[in-house]
């Protein structure tokens, strides 16, 4: 797919706003994520509200675009159609979640901090990206074909 400069500003707009929304709510502060997930210590319930701010959004975004075939752009709008929960993504988000609560990082704020001069989430990055590789490696193993 070839990408348009309109829709690569919009791309940059977009991200930035992100980064400046992760900034801004806290989730690039390790220790306040880590203070919303520590439910049993001293639990921050500030995070909450970002989540559901962004469940809400999503409700309604996801709304709109499954009713549309193009982007606002007008690019092709292809939406996932798979609902199958397995071994993988049971895995993944495992991963995910205790990553998550032992860096008090996500990938967005990892980078966003990392962007920011923040050692832990340069260590942070660099792991998640070793991760996928390792990940990648290890799916290419298991679709060879027997020889």
């Amino acid at each position: 797919m070839t990408r348009t400069p309109a829709s690569r500003l919009s791309e940059f707009i977009v991200g930035l706003l992100f980064g400046w929304g992760l900034l801004i709510s806290g989730m690039t502060d390790p220790g306040k994520v880590i203070g919303f997930l520590d439910l049993a210590g001293s639990w921050d319930p500030s995070l909450a509200l970002v989540m559901g701010g962004a469940i809400a959004v999503g409700f309604f975004a996801f709304g709109t675009a499954k009713k549309r075939t193009r982007s606002f752009l007008g690019g092709a709008l292809h939406l996932p159609t798979s609902r199958d929960i397995d071994k993988r993504l049971l895995l993944g988000a495992l991963l995910f979640g205790a990553g998550w609560g032992l860096a008090g990082f996500c990938p967005g704020p990892g980078i966003v901090s990392m962007a920011a001069g923040e050692p832990k989430a340069a260590v942070f990055v660099v792991a998640m990206l070793a991760g996928m590789l390792v990940f990648e490696w290890i799916d290419r193993l298991g679709r060879r074909p027997a020889v």
